[in-house]
């Protein structure tokens, strides 16, 4: 049974808990004691219990598991628990993070580093939870030693030509399954959005909005990461949670990007690329000939993982009404989104499988790579839609730094 949870509620820390500033903290240790992250709270999720979870298949996916740090992402997406799913080994580069993985899963293959693990014949698929700069490489790994893969976000970190290299590897294995895990595009509000789109609800988008506010604190305790990988970067190069409210919900592209930096009101600290902005913003024009405002912010305020759409016929917008206020449109929008019923609501999960953190998307999203592998089909976000929810960051981060210079963006194909 799916436990039922006021969605805005938040459980344990609440999201508006002070961090330490995001991209100039020092070069924490992997091991560094971390506060409570934002978005991690337990959140209700509106689905159908209509579309009930029925079983299809009595084979159970081989899955290893990689990465146990900070955010503990490995465990969290609930491999271990889905019914179509067997854990049979995991790994990470320090001992006693591979044991307390080993076990929270219940899993008694351990291995010490990832290029050891995709030696294993036995695992068919891999979740790469490890350091963002490392993705590409990894899911490369992963993918030419024939395991499908997914990973958490982004698809790259300010290295646009690693995720050019992953692309390539994906057309190569054509065989396999590749999918990136933003957590967006299962909330409840954007995945109302992409099925009212599909059925013309909106006609097209001539504005969207994408926000991702991490709020933190002067002094308070720095999130740590490997390598420091937190403190070596850009606002907009962490963009998927915001960029998906245009991306996900359309599956098109940003056509180019004008963006601008704020610098703290104290003294700016260049970090390690040199970047001085704690808050980006970047407008960008889209496929569809729209705008978009996408951003990335430290300020106080509520901690947000949000987005609305406004198209020529209808928009949505969920951020602080209940979700089936969201929708308002003209008498054709409306007629649209009446014949879609409860079908713009998520389905049933798996017994076991909880909806989880990020707005109720974790299960969601092991469930929608289980069901690409087992059933041959796509999954919710692909290389394409990675990548053009990742890469528009890089050349945002560059704008801002030349005064919000017209950068084009990339066109992606497979």
């Amino acid at each position: 049974m799916q436990s039922k949870m006021n969605r805005r509620t938040f459980l344990g820390v609440a999201a508006a808990t002070s961090f330490a500033p995001y991209f100039f903290s020092s070069t924490a240790r992997a091991d560094e004691q971390s506060p409570k992250i934002a978005g991690f709270d337990l959140t209700d999720t509106e689905y159908d219990p209509l579309q009930e979870w029925r079983p299809y298949t009595d084979r159970k996916l081989r899955v290893g598991l990689v990465g146990y740090g900070v955010c503990q992402f490995s465990a969290e997406f609930y491999f271990q628990n889905h019914p179509n799913v067997e854990v049979v080994a995991v790994s990470d580069l320090f001992p006693d993070r591979c044991a307390a993985l080993a076990q929270r899963v219940k899993c008694e293959k351990t291995y010490p580093s990832l290029e050891e693990m995709v030696k294993d014949d036995s695992i068919e698929a891999i979740f790469v939870a490890t350091d963002a700069p490392s993705h590409p490489r990894h899911c490369i790994l992963c993918l030419e030693h024939g395991k499908h893969v997914c990973h958490a976000v982004p698809v790259h970190y300010g290295q646009p030509e690693e995720g050019e290299r992953l692309l390539e590897c994906v057309k190569k294995n054509r065989g396999l399954k590749y999918a990136m895990f933003e957590t967006s595009v299962f909330h409840d509000d954007l995945y109302a959005m992409e099925k009212i789109y599909k059925a013309g609800g909106f006609g097209r988008l001539i504005y969207t909005e994408g926000e991702y506010n991490h709020t933190t604190a002067p002094g308070a305790p720095s999130i740590g990461s490997y390598g420091g990988w937190r403190g070596s970067g850009s606002p907009l190069w962490y963009p998927t949670h915001a960029s998906a409210y245009y991306v996900g919900v359309t599956h098109k592209r940003f056509v180019d990007v004008s963006a601008r930096g704020i610098n703290p009101f104290e003294k700016a600290r260049p970090n390690k690329i040199g970047n001085t902005f704690v808050a980006e913003v970047a407008l960008l024009n889209t496929e569809e000939g729209g705008l978009a405002r996408i951003m990335y912010s430290e300020s106080y305020g509520t901690y947000l993982e949000n987005g609305r759409v406004r198209g020529e016929i209808g928009g949505f917008d969920s951020t602080y009404r209940p979700l089936e206020q969201g929708y308002t449109g003209t008498g054709e929008g409306q007629a649209i989104v009446d014949s879609l019923g409860k079908s713009i609501l998520k389905p049933a999960l798996p017994p076991g499988v909880e909806p989880g953190s990020h707005g109720g998307s974790h299960g969601y999203l092991c469930c929608d790579f289980v069901d690409a592998v087992l059933k041959d089909q796509e999954p919710r976000v692909g290389i394409i839609d990675a990548l053009n929810m990742t890469t528009l960051g890089y050349y945002a981060h560059l704008s801002a730094a030349k005064d919000g210079e017209v950068m084009k963006l990339p066109e992606y194909t497979l």
